[in-house]
């Protein structure tokens, strides 16, 4: 039976900074008091403590790990908060030490109700458990694990409980990329045909553009709020804004007002060599910065990664074909997604689990098939594209400067985008028959290396340069 993730399991709509350590967290949140809620419980509960395990715990303070935890027991939802609730609700329940849920109940929730435990579990790095009393007694333990992407799991489960399966015959069931190659050329279809007709199995088509159409409208608007705003980045590193500046310097004297006039305005900017790559750095940028602000992002498929994506879509829309519209965006997104489920499919997208290879390096494979699509490259091409953008990302490591999404992970973003339109221009003069090295045998390396990777360069801020550099340097 083959396994079928969506393409809105892949972009999900939430919160940065991370999707592993804060939106996964929240979501566990999330689901642990619905549990509470579907049995007598809930009225009962009068104390609840959190316990972080692992890479929750040792960068859960820069990741906002905790801060998340108090979101998702408040029973926010972190893709339709507004982003200027998030620090009301948070400062509330530190002053009060009060856990108010919806309804009107609220029970106590003191500073230390949230315990970092250094030491793993042994069935995932990232694990959290939630624990809840009632005159004193643990009467309800949940243990989750996030698993990379916003995804949550528990251990008598399995990722399959968690998303969309093949219950019903998908026209094409798609586990490697090996069968997408053969599907698309047996049917003369492209990637994103093969994904559409997948995804019309549970969504109407109105359904899907019109989810499509809020995921390219959340990361345009987040690239525009990251290249409108100045400032320091929240969390003591004191990492400077520089979309804002880069943006500054290249749109000039433009004139515009909202998003969609910004697009036309970069347009008819100048287009030397150098002019794109600060766009395209720009355009990462911005939306890593947003997410470091605790603000709102795509994961794409994580977070961390959240900038690769709309910063080569974005080329493809400002540079390469001004005409394009929502028919390129769909088809891009579309390809990208399919990807990247290949990957979690096969390996991982979790930082913990196997290094930032796991978060830039796919995100940069997606976004390099994507690209390849929209400029005329054939379905093998695409994925000639990917391999070559995740080739290039293997052993890359995660390690945070105290626990931050800052450093290096933003200018990472940058370098991942770039490296993705290097690989699509690469692709395209490829004839994929000659190719040493096909996706799926990449995909395989790039899960025995993050199997063989040192647990120190797995976001645990414990090696790299995050031992290296301290904060007191910065």
């Amino acid at each position: 039976m083959s396994q079928f993730i969506s393409v809105f399991d892949m972009l999900k709509i939430g919160v940065g900074p991370s999707s592993s350590h804060t939106l996964g967290p929240w979501r566990a949140a999330q689901e642990w008091v619905h549990k509470l809620r579907t049995t007598s419980l809930f009225d009962k509960i009068d104390a609840v403590k959190v316990d972080l395990y692992g890479s929750l715990s040792l960068t859960g303070k820069g990741h906002a790990t905790d801060l998340a935890i108090l979101l998702g027991l408040s029973e926010a939802d972190p893709e339709y908060i507004p982003i200027e609730d998030i620090a009301i609700i948070v400062d509330r329940i530190n002053t009060q030490e009060e856990i108010y849920f919806k309804g009107g109940k609220k029970i106590p929730f003191y500073k230390n109700s949230i315990v970092f435990n250094r030491d793993f579990l042994p069935f995932h790095s990232n694990g959290v458990t939630f624990r809840g009393f009632s005159d004193g007694i643990e009467v309800l333990t949940e243990t989750y694990y996030s698993i990379g992407g916003g995804f949550i799991i528990q251990e008598d489960n399995n990722l399959e409980d968690e998303i969309e399966i093949n219950k019903q015959n998908f026209p094409f069931p798609i586990n490697r990329a090996k069968q997408l190659e053969e599907y698309c050329e047996k049917e003369n279809l492209l990637i994103s045909d093969i994904v559409f007709k997948n995804e019309l199995e549970i969504n109407t088509e109105e359904k899907i553009d019109f989810e499509l159409h809020r995921i390219w409208d959340t990361m345009l608007e987040c690239m525009y709020i990251g290249c409108h705003t100045k400032g320091i980045l929240p969390g003591g590193l004191n990492v400077k804004r520089r979309a804002f500046d880069i943006q500054e310097k290249l749109i000039k004297d433009a004139a515009y007002t909202n998003p969609k006039e910004w697009i036309t305005a970069i347009r008819s900017s100048e287009v030397k060599f150098r002019e794109i790559l600060k766009w395209v750095s720009c355009f990462a940028l911005s939306v890593n910065e947003v997410n470091a602000s605790l603000g709102r992002v795509v994961t794409a498929p994580t977070n961390g990664s959240a900038g690769v994506i709309p910063a080569v879509l974005m080329y493809y829309l400002v540079i390469e074909n001004h005409e394009a519209g929502f028919k390129e965006i769909k088809q891009f997104l579309l390809t990208a997604g399919e990807i990247g489920s290949i990957f979690k499919k096969n390996a991982t997208i979790s930082a913990a689990m196997g290094g930032c290879q796991a978060e830039i390096g796919v995100s940069s494979a997606m976004a390099a098939a994507a690209l390849t699509e929209l400029l005329g490259g054939t379905p093998a091409q695409s994925l000639v594209a990917a391999e070559i953008a995740m080739e290039h990302h293997l052993g890359l490591t995660c390690d945070p400067i105290g626990g931050l999404v800052q450093v290096p992970c933003i200018e990472r973003n940058s370098m991942g985008a770039i490296k993705a339109i290097n690989a699509a221009e690469m692709a395209l003069e490829t004839n994929p028959k000659e190719v040493k090295v096909p996706l799926d045998k990449v995909i395989d390396t790039m899960w025995e290396t993050a199997k063989d990777m040192h647990k120190n360069y797995k976001e645990t801020s414990e090696g790299g340069l995050a031992i290296n550099v301290g904060l007191a340097d910065c």
